[in-house]
């Protein structure tokens, strides 16, 4: 079967499209973990100048649009002086909101670790460092993946605003593809619609499967 409006040069462009919309969401969930955990856990530094930083952090990303952060980054960065490729830009941004988000479910994860935890761990004389990478951290691992899944899976639709920055992932194929008449735009962001979901699933199915593991490997999680 053939599908309609679809010949070898328009596959190999939807092939490209695909395969950019995939590394952008890749590397921008990959920077949001990241920041998602460093925030998460500077909110609960001893520190009183990390826990700002961390909360202006997360309280910036938050109460902005990502699409005026894309925008911001994309046309003013430049006048100061950074120089940063649409992909750069759009990976940054897109992970950096992500982790915003990703930090507050790092935090409540934390601190949803019963307190016997904490005490049961200064009682052995462990360090704040082990304390939380030892003791802690495991337990509230469980809580914190079935909110990192829909991280994940919101990164991935968020990536379609690249194309309004001039990344050529599939919604900015589809749509030149339209806008040239190759193809309508019904059926073209009905393409889009599809493959996006197809898309998530894979996700949607390793995060269910990461948290059957964990917990089925780690029964002595507490409950609080």
């Amino acid at each position: 079967m053939t599908l309609p409006g679809v010949n070898p040069i328009v596959l190999r462009l939807l092939l490209q499209g695909v395969g950019v919309t995939i590394l952008s969401a890749t590397l921008s969930m990959m920077l949001a973990f990241a920041m998602a955990f460093i925030a998460g856990l500077a909110q609960l530094s001893r520190f009183r100048t990390v826990r700002t930083a961390a909360t202006v952090y997360v309280e910036f990303f938050r109460g902005t649009s990502a699409l005026v952060q894309l925008y911001w980054a994309f046309f003013v960065l430049p006048y100061v002086g950074i120089l940063l490729s649409p992909l750069q830009v759009g990976i940054g941004v897109l992970g950096c909101n992500a982790g915003a988000y990703g930090a507050e479910v790092v935090r409540g994860a934390i601190l949803g670790v019963a307190r016997g935890q904490w005490e049961a761990a200064a009682a052995l004389s462990l360090p704040p460092r082990l304390t939380m990478s030892k003791v802690i951290l495991p337990q509230a691992l469980p809580t914190m993946i079935p909110s990192f899944g829909n991280l994940a899976i919101d990164v991935l639709k968020a990536t379609a605003l690249l194309s309004l920055i001039t990344v050529t992932d599939l919604t900015r194929v589809v749509s030149r593809l339209a806008v040239i008449g190759s193809w309508t735009f019904s059926w073209g962001y009905t393409v889009i619609l599809v493959v996006y979901f197809c898309l998530s699933l894979p996700l949607i199915f390793a995060a269910r499967s990461v948290e059957r593991r964990i917990r089925k490997h780690m029964p002595q999680v507490a409950r609080p």
